[in-house]
């Protein structure tokens, strides 16, 4: 039995020795007729007999034509150089690039510029004196180019540009090279079939990284980020309002900054004088009021968002020292909190928060125009006690219900809920009197006085002249109106037109943010609009309650749109940068020159987009939402150009 057993064992070993032999084998054989990505991918065969194009054998034939670049404008401009060609259909594009050396550069450049310098002299000779002028412009752009890589400022590159485009069929090809053709020649730039050299210039376009035809151009950093493709992505929110359309594909643009994408629904816009700020941001008002329902409200300071109130049926409401109209610094208003944990809405008064804001206000006030250094903490100190006392001195507390007064109650039941008469400025002056005379603390004197000096022209019992905020406030704001303007322009503009601009944000908060459910089934939808906002950068409380706003708002359902000149007064105030960082929608107007190295270097720009920024024109713009990025070009209606246009020159040309 054993030596059966042990044969049976040998047997097994045998058979397991031969299956194993077999596996070897057919793995063997695999990996010798394995497939590889090149036999993936590759045609079955291409036949380069022909002159002008190749023909690709595969399961369906198709016709393959390579062309290049051979003449290129004098200029070029982001992002239209090449757009045509990255567009056009079935086609492949390779851009080769190669960085030329500063003494290179250098010799190169001073030849140019001698032969540009004797051709100049032979026109002149010949009188010829548009020849000569179009010389000595060149020479002189040969001399700048040459001075900024002297200075590191610069450099240049030489480069191919090389296309490939598909058909299937010869007539259809030579109908696609026709319109390429064309198409290229819009923007002056000339190209030319690869003619006897389509197999070197078909291994061109594949990922060989090399070029075999060597017809090259000369481009310095600035004209060499043309050449790029811009990295657009598309921008194409479904619940989003047509915004315009996207010059690098042409495809309209849809907008909705309330997306569940965005990190929050804030947006900022920079664009120099005349690049189309206005006509933008009442683009995206007017436009989202009808078709999502948005409700607006603009802090004017320009006085430009009138007729938009008036068109979409809104209310305008102008604020002067000739004006009626009064805001009470001191208004506070309940709310209705989501707690964190269990989720349960509750309603707080956060006197608190109120105390600081209106401290803020004053602090301003205090410093005025020359923004005096004689404000410090104690001047701080003494504002923030006497705003509290004036809350206290009124029973309002952290319960809500101690904002109203209880007289119209019958059998224990309050019949209506009136609010209690407010703190004012010219009450919380009075008690600073009041407060100043009762001090025995020398440390505090100064400050006191000070205080009553400088605040009295803000209280209207002393005919103040700036007493327009003096008083308990005569408007509400009406719930469910598309749009509130509140109009500031007739204030003086140094300092009165910044203060207000503080004040109205702190009241906007309390009147219209705060009103705003947490929870965003409820919630509406909310714009806040901050025109010329630069105002207020040289004000640090200003500053601090936009960027408190911009932190807070989308616990709101809220939007904050600010509105800009110069980039460089956020850049340079780092307090302001925070608004930045809480906006998710960044759109970029034309800028000055002096603007966009700022603008590079927060936002890493390539230089094609920044060159873009320095050409484009009115209307037109870099438009960053979340990590997407767009050619933005705002097409106004006939209708909307009526009501949303300022420029009276524009108007008329669209009369005519």
């Amino acid at each position: 039995m054993a030596k059966k057993k042990k044969i049976e064992e040998q047997v097994t070993d045998n058979e397991s020795e031969i299956l194993t032999q077999e596996e070897e084998h057919v793995q063997n054989f695999l990996v010798k007729n394995k497939n590889t990505i090149k036999d993936l991918i590759a045609p079955a065969g291409i036949n380069a007999a022909n002159l002008n194009h190749l023909e690709i054998i595969s399961s369906i034939t198709r016709y393959a034509r390579s062309h290049y670049v051979s003449g290129l404008p004098r200029m070029a401009t982001f992002p239209y150089f090449l757009r045509g060609m990255y567009n056009f259909g079935d086609i492949n594009t390779s851009v080769f690039i190669t960085p030329i050396s500063e003494a290179s550069s250098q010799n190169n450049l001073n030849k140019v510029i001698v032969s540009l310098e004797s051709e100049r002299i032979v026109a002149q000779k010949r009188g010829d004196i548009n020849r000569e002028r179009l010389i000595e412009d060149k020479r002189i752009e040969a001399e700048r180019i040459r001075d900024e890589i002297a200075a590191g400022f610069n450099k240049l590159f030489g480069s191919s540009i090389v296309c490939t485009i598909f058909a299937y069929d010869l007539a259809e090809l030579d109908k696609m090279s026709e319109l390429l053709s064309m198409e290229m020649s819009k923007g002056l730039v000339e190209i030319k079939t690869a003619w006897a050299t389509q197999e070197e210039a078909f291994k061109s376009n594949l990922p060989f990284n090399r070029c075999y035809i060597q017809k090259k151009h000369t481009f310095d950093r600035s004209s060499m980020g043309t050449v790029f493709p811009f990295v657009s992505s598309e921008i194409g929110h479904p619940t989003g309002i047509p915004l315009g359309f996207d010059k690098q594909t042409g495809l309209p643009i849809l907008y909705d900054n309330f997306h569940s994408s965005l990190t929050n629904y804030n947006m900022v816009i920079f664009g120099k004088s005349g690049a189309g700020k206005g006509v933008t941001i009442k683009t995206i008002t007017a436009r989202s009021s009808v078709l999502m329902g948005i409700e607006s409200l603009a802090l004017d300071a320009e006085g430009e968002y009138g007729i938009v109130a008036e068109s979409l049926g809104g209310i305008n409401v102008v604020i002067s020292p000739n004006s009626k109209t009064i805001i009470n610094v001191f208004d506070i208003e309940p709310e209705i909190v989501k707690d964190e944990i269990t989720g349960k809405e509750r309603t707080v008064l956060n006197v608190e928060n109120k105390v600081e804001d209106v401290t803020n206000v004053l602090v301003t006030m205090a410093r005025g125009s020359t923004r005096s250094e004689e404000v410090n903490e104690i001047t701080k100190q003494i504002i923030a006690e006497i705003a509290g006392e004036e809350y206290q001195a009124r029973g309002i507390n952290s319960n809500p219900n101690s904002l109203y007064d209880d007289d119209n109650v019958e059998f224990g039941v309050r019949l209506t809920r009136k609010k209690k008469e407010l703190p004012t400025l010219g009450s919380w002056y009075r008690r600073l009197i009041r407060k100043a005379q009762e001090n025995d603390n020398t440390d505090y004197q100064f400050h006191f006085s000070y205080l009553i000096k400088v605040m009295r022209q803000y209280v209207r019992e002393y005919d103040g002249q700036m007493a327009y905020f003096d008083g308990q406030s005569t408007f509400e704001l009406l719930e469910g109106a598309p749009f509130i303007n509140l109009d500031i322009s007739q204030l003086e503009e140094r300092f009165a037109r910044p203060l207000a601009q503080q004040i109205l944000l702190s009241w906007i908060w309390e009147k219209y943010v705060k009103k705003n459910s947490e929870d965003k089934a409820r919630a509406k939808k909310k714009r806040v609009l901050v025109d010329e906002a630069w105002m207020l950068l040289p004000y640090p409380e200003a500053v601090d309650f936009l960027n408190t706003m911009a932190r807070r708002a989308r616990k709101r359902n809220v939007s904050l749109a600010v509105i800009s000149q110069k980039f460089q007064d956020f850049y340079e105030n780092k307090e302001a940068q925070a608004v930045l960082t809480s906006s998710d929608t960044k759109l970029f107007l034309a800028q000055d020159k002096s603007e966009i190295e700022y603008l590079k270097e927060v936002f890493k720009l390539s230089e094609g987009e920044a060159n873009y920024l320095l050409t484009c024109t009115r209307g037109e713009g870099l438009l960053k939402v979340g990590n997407d990025t767009a050619i933005l070009e705002i097409r106004p209606t006939q209708r909307e150009f009526s009501f949303i246009e300022t420029n009276i020159n524009k108007m008329a040309e669209q009369l005519d």
